[in-house]
């Protein structure tokens, strides 16, 4: 049961999230296939393929983008989008929310939940699935909750959750 709810939860994406996936699909599909398919055409016009660089790199950039394009197309094909906006608890931690904490050495955080394939911490977005966010989840302003960590428990303190 606790796999299969994992399951679920990986499939959650924000609007912006899905939005992201959507234009990446895009790109590697209208703009950057077609570009490298005519580099492959050309290079295979010139003769002997073994050799060819343009025409190897090519080849396996062609594999490259064509992976990805079935993941993001099976990801969005199966992605529940839920809004964080249309969130009405307000007062405690759930999908989308934006939370500030604090932890035991007194240094600030500030984190968004997101689904699994949009989370990026150099926007200081994380996982719903991460052990911090699911420390998180359902904790209230001024709540102290506890994150387990591979040197053990620590203490994380709610300053404040806010929701786009």
């Amino acid at each position: 049961m606790a796999e299969s709810l994992k399951n679920t939860l990986s499939h959650y994406l924000t609007p912006q999230g899905a939005a992201r996936m959507r234009e990446e699909l895009r790109e590697l599909m209208q703009v950057e296939r077609p570009k490298i398919v005519e580099i492959v055409s050309w290079a295979a016009g010139n003769g002997d393929r073994s050799e060819n660089g343009d025409y190897l790199y090519g080849k396996r950039r062609l594999r490259e983008i064509d992976r990805r394009a079935r993941f993001l197309s099976k990801r969005l094909e199966h992605a529940l989008v839920v809004d964080p906006a249309a969130q009405t608890a307000r007062d405690r931690v759930f999908f989308g929310a934006r939370v500030s904490y604090i932890d035991e050495e007194d240094i600030s955080h500030d984190v968004t939940i997101v689904g699994c394939d949009e989370a990026d911490m150099t926007r200081g977005e994380i996982s719903l699935v991460s052990p911090v966010a699911r420390a998180l989840m359902r904790a209230r302003v001024g709540d102290e909750v506890s994150l387990q960590t591979p040197g053990g428990p620590v203490m994380l303190e709610i300053l404040s959750i806010t929701y786009p």
